[in-house]
Order: C-alpha cells, then sequence, then structure tokens
C-alpha cells in the first residue's frame, strides 16, 4: 500500500483498531456510526472556524466540537491563557486563584448568579442543579420538559440501559412551551415538587427548535415562586451564544439555579451552576466533587474566553454570522423550489427538509456539502463561533449551493 491510500484509509484504519479495544468501536453523541458513512469519525486539528480529519480533508465546520468552541478553535488569546496557567500548574492540591477570579466574573457577568460552582461536563452541572434544588427545598419532585435532554446521568439519560425505574421514580413530563401542561405537572407534584427544569430554547433531536415563549417562562417562575420550587435552567448547549448574562435574558426571566458548560471555555473541559442566595445554604450542604474538577488550566481558558466575549460582542458577531448563513441557505433553496425548515436562534442553526420523515433529503444533503468541504449535521443543533467571518460564510455557500442542486437534481 503507497502512502497516499494509506493516509486516505486512516479513519478507516482507525475503526477497526478501536472495534477491537472499544465497546462498539465508539461511544456517545460523537459515535459517526449514526451519520451516514461518508462522515469521519477522527480528527486530526483544527483552527478558526476550519477542522481537518485524519485523511487531511478539511472542512468550514458548523459542530464547533458539538458546542464548545465559541471563539475559534485555537484562538490565540485563550491559548495565550492557557500557556501561562500551564507554566505554574494545573491539577495542584487544591484550586488555583483562577477559581476565584471566575467565581467573581461570572458574578459580574450573569445577573440572576450570586455564586458559582464549578464541574467538568454539563450533566455534572445538571445533576449538582438538581441536588441542590432537593436540598434546599426538601422535597422530590422534579419537572422535565418531554424528550428534552439534560445530560448522560440516570435521571436523565435518554438511553436508559443499565439504569433503574427508581433512577426516574419522581420525574414528572410537561411540554416544552405549554404553560398549562407545566400547571397540570405542577399539579400532580402536589406538595412534593423541588424543581422545574427547562432547556433554554427546545433543542430535541430531529425537530425543529422552538425559541421560549415569554408566557410559558413567566408561568415557570410563577409556578416556582409559589411553591417555593427552584426554577433550573439548563443553559448547557445555549450559554454564552445567545446572551453572556443567561439564555432568558431574552425573554425576561430569570431562572434560580442554571448549568453552564460547553462553550464557557472554549474548548476546554469546564462546567459551571450558577445560583441565587436563596440556594447558597444547600450548596454548602451537598457533598459533589471530581478528581480534576478544580484544575487551573480551563479556569484560565474560561477567564479568557468570557472576557473576550464580552471585548467583541462574540453573541452579537455569531448572531450576524448565523442570519447570513441562513438567508443564503434559504435563498439557494428558493431558487430550486426546495422546501427547508430553518428554526433555532442563528447563532445554532437546524436545517431541516420538508417531507422528509426519514431525513433521506438531509442526510444526502449534509453527505454532498461533506464532500465540497463543510461539516454539517442533518439533525442536531448546530453552531456557530465568532472565527465565522463573512469569508467563511460564503464559502460554506458555495459548497451548499452544490449540494442543493444535487438534492434537487436526485429528487426533483
Amino acid at each position: 500500500m503507497n502512502v497516499a491510500t494509506n493516509i486516505a484509509n486512516r479513519d478507516q484504519e482507525l475503526r477497526e483498531r478501536a472495534r477491537r479495544v472499544i465497546p462498539g468501536g465508539m461511544w456517545g453523541h460523537m459515535n459517526a456510526a449514526r451519520l451516514p458513512p461518508e462522515y469521519p469519525q477522527y480528527f486530526a486539528k483544527a483552527e478558526g472556524a476550519r477542522i481537518w480529519d485524519v485523511n487531511g480533508r478539511e472542512y468550514v465546520d458548523f459542530m464547533c466540537a458539538w458546542g464548545p468552541t465559541v471563539l475559534g478553535y485555537r484562538d490565540p488569546d485563550v491559548e495565550a491563557a492557557v500557556r501561562a496557567q500551564g507554566q505554574l500548574g494545573d491539577s495542584l492540591n487544591g484550586p488555583s486563584e483562577r477559581l476565584v477570579e471566575l467565581a467573581e466574573l461570572l458574578s459580574e457577568t450573569i445577573p440572576h448568579c450570586d455564586w458559582s460552582m464549578l464541574a467538568k461536563n454539563g450533566t455534572d452541572a445538571t445533576t449538582i442543579a438538581v441536588t441542590i434544588a432537593r436540598a434546599a427545598t426538601e422535597k422530590r419532585k422534579i419537572l422535565i420538559a418531554r424528550k428534552a435532554y439534560h445530560g448522560a446521568a440516570p435521571w436523565c439519560t435518554p438511553y436508559p440501559a443499565g439504569t433503574l425505574p427508581e433512577d426516574r421514580a419522581h420525574q414528572i413530563f410537561y411540554d416544552y412551551n405549554d404553560p398549562a401542561s407545566l400547571e397540570q405537572a405542577a399539579a400532580e407534584a402536589g406538595g412534593d415538587l423541588a424543581a422545574i427544569v427547562a432547556t433554554a430554547i427546545r433543542h430535541d433531536i430531529g425537530r425543529d427548535h422552538e425559541m421560549p415563549d415569554r408566557t410559558f417562562a413567566e408561568a415557570a417562575r410563577k409556578i416556582a415562586d409559589r411553591t417555593g420550587a427552584a426554577l433550573i435552567l439548563d443553559d448547557v448547549r445555549c450559554g454564552f451564544r445567545l446572551d453572556l448574562g443567561g439564555s432568558w435574558e431574552l425573554v425576561g426571566v430569570r431562572p434560580d439555579l442554571t448549568a453552564f458548560s460547553k462553550a464557557i471555555a472554549n474548548g476546554y473541559a469546564l462546567a459551571a451552576v450558577t445560583g441565587r442566595d436563596r440556594f447558597r445554604d444547600a450548596a454548602t450542604r451537598i457533598f459533589t466533587t471530581g478528581s480534576f474538577w478544580f484544575q487551573a488550566i480551563p479556569m484560565a481558558a474560561a477567564l479568557a474566553t468570557l472576557r473576550k466575549l464580552h471585548a467583541i460582542d462574540g453573541t452579537a458577531l455569531m448572531r450576524r454570522a448565523g442570519m447570513r448563513l441562513r438567508e443564503g441557505l434559504q435563498a439557494q433553496a428558493d431558487s430550486r423550489g426546495i422546501k427547508i425548515r430553518q428554526s433555532g436562534p442563528p447563532q445554532m442553526p437546524l436545517v431541516l427538509f420538508e417531507d422528509d420523515p426519514e431525513v433521506t433529503k438531509g442526510k444526502f444533503f449534509c453527505v454532498e456539502a461533506l464532500k465540497r468541504g463543510v461539516y454539517l449535521h442533518p439533525v442536531h443543533t448546530m453552531f456557530l463561533s465568532c472565527a465565522h467571518s463573512d469569508a467563511e460564510i460564503d464559502r460554506a455557500l458555495e459548497a451548499t449551493d452544490g449540494a442543493f442542486a444535487a438534492v434537487a437534481a436526485k429528487f426533483g
């Protein structure tokens, strides 16, 4: 086998090696087996808004590592902060000064943040928030929107293999953006309601995304106030892309506890729970920790990330780039008589095709875009970063124009 052929087959070679030493060859949301076979599983490097797979193919990327990359891959200011902290240390016998600095910055940035606790993953943050709510209220019931994703712990995983009915015994479901459904769920909980949990937007996989309706958000706030329950905002996916103060600032409703992760440190592993003073004592009484939760490097990365997002008005930059993409895609589809549905905030787009229940058109379109150097997802929330300049969006639209032409030729 010559060198060129070996390079071209590197992804497949790695998949075959992985199958021998990793259950199923891969696990979790990044398992490329859930996507068409043309999608790469393994990647070699990334820079700005671009990513390269191990076969050497380059893509304008609209997944941003599934959300964490908010400034762009290897942002120079974040990387400088990481290098500086790396010279001092990362995992120590206790946290560095960065912990206090970051907690102070979160309180300055987020209006409903009186205190914060740090962890590593979104699941950590949502689980801590629920635990604090139960400790504070001494109640059990948790209201959760049907089909909402809140992490991979036994109490919330969408794939319950290995979990017990008892793990979910105190969940009561409501329909997102439906105040009447939420009231009914609260009534079912009766005097045992610990928390209402809501995602920042409705981002169920494979269906149109919905922004939170103000009436629904206000209803959640009123029920929490009336019952003494905690209003928990799961802002893991959306946090720091829609509003630096928390995503429900857009509807004028502030939660009691918020879970953040993904974009908080531009790709470095970190999560945060922020809370109001009412829940401070309960937060001191629960026990939650992790061997790597106090690492200094991710906290230094988060400080640099949040400061830069403030300085460059990152949410506005991403919204502008997202609108340029959205308008370009719509014009391309319209010009060929192809019906698409675009939903979600511009910073976090989802593109679905009409009359496509099996996502046949959507997957075909994304594969055609992939062939032309653009990485999209057919059913999951996508993400913009501050590195998606006009030039990057225009380069992507060149590729999607060809992909739409291929859809028109195949499906009529």
